[in-house]
């Protein structure tokens, strides 16, 4: 790997001429080019923010649901879709050729016949496509390899929380090596990106609730989660596929691990974009130091989170990819997020000018998505932004 200076320029030291010199760069389209022994070679990469939709394992199976996705694709500037390659269930939806896979039966339900056809009549439509992995929340893998989980003090058995979707323990190297093994068969099958999400440890699993291979402190959550990502950035990096990180929303406003091992500055080193998640519904009121409910300023929640991530990752805003809500609050009055929430969310993006943005609806509903995007695209949102921003305060302790 090279990386260039400011002004874009790179040597190489070492030329393979029967090889093409693969290029990407976050903010940009990848693409690959062969040099010429006599004279320095000149690359371009054309600018590209992701705006995304996210598509299930349960909804690229179903032609209905599958279908509704790809229209709403089609007929808005939405030109991205994350699509589910293990969700976490721990079940893959393609079938590829990857030993532990075949051993657990993590295959035995694949969603598309055939990954490589799919995928390249998305990219026929314009699309860009994402493959989400969903790291160490695995419930298959876990019944299958039990003494890779983290295990329950009070049961015995894998750790699992409400959604008894059982963990992995992000300190056993296996589990690395599985979802890597599963990130290099999407790049194989055609995906423009790997996604990791639940690259995390749960929440508020200390020794008394749970129980790790190592110990369960600060520095060793951080290094675990930060070493996953460096050896699946490095291991990747000649599939020419981008790398993510989902984050919790919080990483944006903490310079540190948050509890859950997730380093924002540490893990933006060995990821082309992290994608904070950072809904409304997920904010406490006063966190901000205002007493509006984080719902009732959209705008606001994602504006200010990407300007406390930014300096946090060095000022590269392009690595930064937030996901927005476009469900209804659970948190705070149960209200449905409409046009309204919607666009004000996007706008606050593009306004941290971040690489994009992606909605997150696990029922790939889609309720209001067009018209918020019909707000933004004819200058309509302008209506919603009467009320004053409400002046940023330092986040409460």
């Amino acid at each position: 790997m090279t990386l260039s200076g400011a002004d874009g320029e790179f040597v190489l030291k070492r030329v393979n001429w029967e090889k093409p010199v693969l290029v990407k760069a976050s903010g940009f389209r990848r693409t690959q080019t062969n040099l010429a022994r006599e004279e320095p070679v000149r690359i371009s990469l054309e600018p590209f923010d992701a705006k995304g939709v996210y598509l299930s394992y349960y909804g690229v199976r179903s032609d209905t649901v599958r279908g509704r996705v790809l229209q709403l694709i089609e007929n808005t500037s939405i030109n991205a879709v994350v699509i589910d390659v293990k969700p976490d269930e721990g079940t893959l939806s393609f079938q590829w050729s990857i030993p532990l896979a075949e051993k657990i039966g993590s295959m035995s339900r694949p969603t598309i016949d055939d990954p490589e056809e799919f995928i390249a009549e998305l990219h026929a439509k314009g699309i860009y496509v994402i493959g989400r992995i969903s790291v160490f929340k695995d419930n298959l893998l876990a019944s299958k390899r039990p003494e890779w989980t983290i295990q329950s003090v009070k049961t015995g058995s894998p750790y699992a929380e409400r959604d008894k979707m059982a963990w992995m323990d992000p300190f056993r190297t296996e589990v690395w090596d599985y979802n890597i093994s599963v990130a290099k068969a999407a790049a194989e099958a055609g995906f423009d990106e790997v996604q990791f999400d639940y690259v995390r440890f749960p929440v508020n699993t200390g020794p008394t609730v749970a129980t790790y291979r190592k110990e369960y402190s600060a520095v060793n959550r951080g290094e675990a989660i930060v070493g996953f990502l460096k050896k699946a950035y490095q291991e990747l990096l000649p599939y020419n596929v981008f790398v993510a990180a989902d984050v919790f929303g919080i990483t944006c406003w903490y310079d540190d691990e948050s509890g859950i091992g997730q380093p924002l500055r540490e893990m933006s080193k060995w990821a082309d974009y992290v994608c904070p998640m950072v809904y409304p519904s997920g904010f406490t009121t006063g966190f901000m130091n205002t007493d509006e409910k984080p719902v009732a300023i959209p705008r606001e929640v994602i504006l200010w989170s990407m300007q406390k991530a930014l300096p946090i990752v060095n000022g590269q805003h392009k690595k930064l990819r937030p996901w927005l809500q476009n469900f209804k609050d659970y948190a705070y009055d149960r209200r449905q997020f409409t046009d309204r929430e919607i666009a004000l969310q996007i706008f606050a993006s593009d306004e941290a000018n971040t690489s994009g943005w992606l909605l997150w609806d696990a029922g790939n509903k889609y309720n209001h998505t067009a018209e918020a995007l019909q707000l933004l695209e004819t200058g309509s949102v302008s209506n919603l932004l009467n009320k004053p921003l409400i002046a940023e305060q330092k986040v409460s302790q």
